[in-house]
């Protein structure tokens, strides 16, 4: 086999791979592209914004890479960037891949003390920013107890990335790389405790791209994708930059935040055919489409992740807009999605079945398999699976476990192969002695007409005893008051066995969430 090159195969039940020695994965994302005649090709659209060719790309992360080197970073350091969604994203991306340099994407709404642990924890080499998060990534620099060689701001006064890019050589030979060599971190966001390093190497990103992007949502090069989680955690990396590279499609970028308003202006006006998304956004566009209609026909593609979608937010985004959303569980650790539904087997309230390619088990505390409909911890693994948590042997030592990942899911599985979510394994409450799934108890409340979102945790009565208490966002704030609390216990009683209705409800503007839209329950519990 030619350098840098893997050959697919998709004769089986599920694609195998088979890569050269020598394999740097910047080159089948990004220079391959030029040689398939690609160049003059649409990459990246902007919202109201740049236009990216293949061609340019290819310079452009060649340039970039040449300016990393040049500013001194050694093969194998760390490059962290908050840097949102735009061409500069991908520059950086891929110029530090190709250059030999690991690049570290880091989630744009943290604050300076954790940006400031995070630069100590890696060791950063260097740390590149889009100007719009100084006021935090600045002090965060100032604050960490290691000091990066590099601080710089993609534009702006002085010096910074874009004038170098543009000064920089058009020409960089691949950096000599294994298969199995590390290539990129991510730091996962977590449920609780500082945020953990997440190593993965070479391949992952071609696992994820072919076996969900193109053997799930059949991922081809005339599909324009749309992503409103952004590019700076594993989701939005794989929906709307590496997925769509890896077969040669077209992708949408919007960096600021996304509303549901924003969200249906950039479906009418650039006509995406693959969409991603979260519940808390689609609740939110649900909410809007009361108020508006909105042209979705273009979408051959919605997928949501990130959080347990609700049943009945799958029956009336159907009812809305006619498409299927298609529920899927991934992970950092994991790089993307390894369990979800497909176009063509779905199951309302199911994340889905194992993606081809990948293996998952619900296992008890023996770690013994669990038949059909038994309650226990999901496991996974793949190729995409990390290589490991840095500098974290205790991390390392519980996650990792004879080869499979232990996601902290709680799920079942039914009969037909089917995993249902069941929350995080330390947000599942037993109440009178029985398990009980705090998801289970939301996705009922969602049902209500006046419930916009609700996450449930356990809180002790005056007995000691842990029971379900609710924590809601309204459609309309003003309904709250005891009527409505009644009318919502009346609704939970008569839907759910009875000893999973709430005792508590609070009424609330907003949920706790981490950057993937998971609800961060710990946050909420007395």
């Amino acid at each position: 086999m030619r350098d840098h090159t893997v050959e697919v195969d998709r004769s089986g039940p599920h694609a195998t791979f088979k890569f050269a020695d020598n394999f740097n994965v910047a080159v089948p994302f990004i220079d391959r592209h030029l040689k398939e005649g690609r160049a003059d090709k649409m990459a990246i659209r902007v919202v109201d914004g740049e236009e990216v060719t293949y061609g340019e790309l290819a310079e452009k992360v060649n340039r970039c890479g040449n300016a990393l080197l040049d500013l001194g970073i050694k093969k194998g350091q760390r490059l962290l960037f908050m840097v949102k969604d735009c061409p500069e994203f991908h520059y950086v991306f891929w110029g530090a891949i190709k250059a030999g340099i690991m690049p570290v994407p880091l989630n744009t709404l943290l604050r300076a003390k954790d940006y400031a642990y995070i630069i100590g924890n890696s060791e950063a080499a260097a740390v590149i920013y889009s100007p719009e998060f100084a006021a935090e990534v600045v002090p965060g620099v100032e604050q960490a107890s290691h000091t990066p060689l590099v601080t710089m701001s993609v534009e702006g006064d002085g010096d910074n990335l874009k004038d170098l890019i543009a000064a920089a050589s058009p020409d960089l030979e691949p950096n000599p790389a294994k298969p199995e060599d590390d290539c990129l971190w991510l730091y996962s966001s977590g449920s609780t405790g500082d945020p953990k390093g997440v190593v993965h190497g070479q391949t992952h990103m071609v696992y994820t791209s072919e076996l969900y992007g193109v053997g799930i949502i059949s991922m081809a090069e005339d599909d324009i994708v749309f992503s409103a989680p952004k590019l700076f955690f594993a989701y939005g990396l794989g929906a709307a930059m590496t997925f769509p590279l890896w077969v040669g499609a077209e992708a949408i970028l919007y960096a600021p935040a996304p509303t549901p308003g924003a969200m249906f202006d950039v479906i009418e006006k650039y006509r995406p055919t693959v969409y991603y998304g979260v519940p808390t956004l689609y609740a939110a566009q649900l909410k809007m489409l009361e108020e508006r209609d909105a042209d979705q026909s273009c979408i051959r593609a919605a997928m949501s992740a990130g959080e347990a979608l609700p049943p009945d937010m799958f029956h009336r985004w159907k009812e809305k807009t006619g498409i299927t959303l298609l529920d899927a569980i991934g992970t950092t650790e994991m790089l993307h999605i390894f369990i979800c539904n497909t176009p063509q087997q779905h199951r309302v309230g199911a994340t889905g079945l194992v993606v081809p390619g990948y293996d998952a088990r619900i296992v008890g505390e023996d770690g013994e398999d669990l038949p059909p409909g038994e309650i226990g911890a999901l496991t996974v693994r793949g190729g995409s699976q990390l290589k490991s948590y840095w500098d974290n042997p205790e991390k390392n030592k519980s996650t990792i476990v004879d080869g499979w990942v232990r996601t902290g899911d709680t799920y079942y599985q039914d009969e037909d192969g089917f995993f249902f979510c069941c929350g995080r394994s330390d947000d599942m409450l037993k109440v009178g002695g029985i398990w009980c799934s705090p998801v289970e108890i939301e996705a009922k409340l969602v049902e209500h007409s006046k419930v916009l979102e609700a996450a449930v945790v356990g809180r002790a009565d005056e007995a000691e005893l842990i029971k379900p208490e609710a924590y809601i966002v309204l459609n309309d704030a003003g309904d709250a008051g005891d009527a409505l609390e009644a009318e919502l216990l009346e609704h939970c009683k008569s839907g759910l066995a009875r000893y999973k209705y709430p005792r508590w409800f609070n009424f609330v503007d907003d949920l706790p969430k981490t950057a993937t839209g998971k609800i961060q329950r710990f946050r909420l519990r007395s």
